[in-house]
């Protein structure tokens, strides 16, 4: 399974929705950015993904978006395959 990296922050409702839908789909691990504790990193964030929201996801190298994009992934099937690795 690849690396999950997910840029998040403490209290985000989003960002709990979707770790609790990567932990469903067999995720154990996710490595988080807390841009809330570290603003450097949400400058990051932003220039790497254009947005300015949390939380944003990767699987792999392959930016997803927030959660309204892995759920949308999820149901169209696409998250199976980019957590398989394909």
């Amino acid at each position: 399974m690849p690396t999950i990296t997910m840029y998040s922050t403490a209290l985000c409702p989003f960002c709990l929705m979707a770790e609790r839908l990567l932990f469903k789909k067999g995720v154990t691990e996710i490595e988080k950015i807390r841009v809330d504790l570290e603003p450097l990193r949400r400058l990051e964030m932003m220039e790497k993904t254009r947005r300015r929201t949390v939380p944003q996801i990767y699987i792999g190298d392959t930016h997803v978006g927030g959660f309204d994009d892995l759920a949308m992934l999820d149901r169209t099937g696409e998250l199976d395959r980019l957590l398989a690795g394909n």
